[in-house]
């Protein structure tokens, strides 16, 4: 008899904890406060249920009642979604989606972020084991114009802001396909923002290609690149979209939505 007791209290604690969360998932589809007649058509839940259920969360914060019978998000979520934000990095996000990438691609997969001039490695994903690979050096640098993840970096700026790049740094290349000059930098920039994504056609270094795309935090502001570097005679196209779909997926983690694009 105690066997059974103890199993329907588990069950019947698993069932208040879906409820609580179908009745969060509803109140986070309405901008402004929502009656309880409302939440309990749209989740199916007896009112007294979901009555019952809320003013315990209310006691929680989880849930607001703005005025009687009327509820929305409570500030204890934005309390909790703070703390798991300051504990998520670009890098922690991104590693498990980098390695993905890589074994599908079998080419080195960089993730790299700005610093003023420069865009910096910060990790990568590739193995010893899938033959010919560019590996950068994580701690490596290389100038924004030059590089693909600096090309997205450049490509968010304002217009006035890549002219005084190209005054402070001059445009220095690295060799004949480096862009040196700014009308075609900026022409370059306006592909970029057009596309979603940026290349680097072996303008820092004969014999490489790269494609990168874009990494937003939760306020849609761009963190950091993603890029597939490769010997310029095996960079597939068909990457872009694996490339474009895992930015996606670690934007996502980081809290991104497109609709918060700034």
């Amino acid at each position: 008899m105690k066997a059974d007791s103890s199993s329907q209290n588990d069950k019947t604690s698993i069932q208040v904890i879906e409820r609580m969360i179908t009745l969060l998932d509803a109140l986070a589809n309405y901008p402004d406060p929502v009656s309880l007649k409302e939440l309990s058509k749209v989740t199916g839940l007896h009112p007294s249920t979901a009555h019952r259920i809320l003013n315990d969360m209310v006691a929680k914060r989880f849930v607001d009642r703005s005025e009687p019978g009327s509820y929305r998000l409570g500030m204890r979520l934005l309390e909790l979604g703070n703390i798991v934000k300051s504990r998520l990095n670009v890098r922690e996000a991104s590693l498990d989606f980098m390695r993905e990438l890589h074994r599908k691609t079998q080419q080195t997969v960089n993730l790299s972020v700005r610093q003023g001039d420069e865009i910096v490695y910060i990790d990568r994903a590739f193995s010893e084991r899938s033959g010919m690979q560019v590996v950068r050096a994580i701690g490596g640098r290389a100038p924004l114009h030059l590089t693909s993840t600096g090309k997205l970096f450049l490509s968010v700026d304002d217009p006035k802001l890549v002219r005084a790049y190209a005054t402070r740094t001059g445009l220095a290349g690295h060799n004949k396909n480096s862009i040196t000059d700014l009308a075609k930098l900026e022409r370059d920039l306006s592909l970029v923002r057009a596309r979603g994504y940026a290349r680097d056609n072996e303008e820092l270094e004969l014999g490489v290609r790269c494609m990168a795309a874009g990494i937003r935090d939760d306020s849609g502001r761009l963190i950091a690149g993603l890029s597939i570097s490769a010997p310029a005679d095996r960079l597939q196209e068909e990457w872009l979209e694996d490339l474009t779909l895992t930015v996606n997926k670690i934007s996502a983690v980081l809290g991104y939505r497109p609709e918060t694009i700034i």
